[in-house]
């Protein structure tokens, strides 16, 4: 553990994991904040799925007057017209490359990983979609957005893997309307998106949690 990956928190499966679900945390949290949610997506054992919480480093926020606080990149302000940190989103995508790159290591193949990110993590989620993403088993992107757009993006939408993407009507962090509009991005471009919103604050609440749970059984089922 150190600077360049402060480590993860990892969820083994009763057996041999036979899949994987890389799940980035939001701006202050840690790897441990989606842990609980494990058990009660009620996945069945004989899909032996792997669960991968990294912690984000530890580093100023503008938005937060420059305090420091695990962050996957830098940010000054909500919103699409905000300056995207290109540089510390790419230094996490580099970073979710290696972790994805061991699971296959680890004996799981591309096709059976998820990635998954809520909020800030969402959006590196999003950005690893449009830019590496081809061969996944899919993508979750949990009350987030993309500022930077799907113009240009790496990844062909045919190569690209299914979408989860899931939002709270009532969001007071990231605005519905910023998900509301990446999701219609990513499905005017093509993509296969599931675009899923809950009468909810910023959260991932039992509803979606059952539809993520759902969701992730359709995605690595066979294989």
């Amino acid at each position: 553990m150190n600077d360049e990956d402060p480590g993860s928190v990892e969820i083994e499966p009763g057996r041999s994991a036979r899949a994987s679900v890389i799940w980035l945390h939001g701006l202050g949290a840690d790897g441990h904040d989606f842990e609980p949610v494990v058990p009660e997506l009620q996945l069945p054992a004989e899909l032996a799925v792997r669960f991968v919480f990294p912690h984000a480093p530890v580093r100023p926020v503008a938005l937060n007057g420059g305090m420091p606080m695990r962050a996957w990149f830098d940010i000054e302000k909500l919103g699409f017209e905000g300056r995207w940190d290109a540089a510390g989103v790419a230094h996490s995508v580099a970073r979710l490359d290696a972790l994805v790159a061991r699971e296959v290591e680890r004996g799981v193949p591309r096709a059976r990983i998820v990635v998954a990110g809520f909020s800030q993590g969402g959006a590196v989620a999003l950005e690893y979609l449009l830019t590496r993403g081809a061969g996944l088993a899919g993508v979750m992107a949990l009350s987030t957005f993309h500022p930077a757009g799907v113009d240009g993006a790496a990844v062909a939408p045919e190569a690209a893997p299914p979408v989860f993407a899931a939002h709270g009507e009532y969001d007071p962090v990231v605005p519905f309307a910023l998900g509301e509009r990446t999701a219609a991005a990513l499905s005017r471009a093509r993509y296969d998106v599931a675009w899923h919103r809950y009468p909810m604050a910023h959260q991932v609440p039992p509803p979606e949690i059952t539809d993520i749970g759902r969701w992730l059984r359709r995605c690595l089922s066979g294989g």
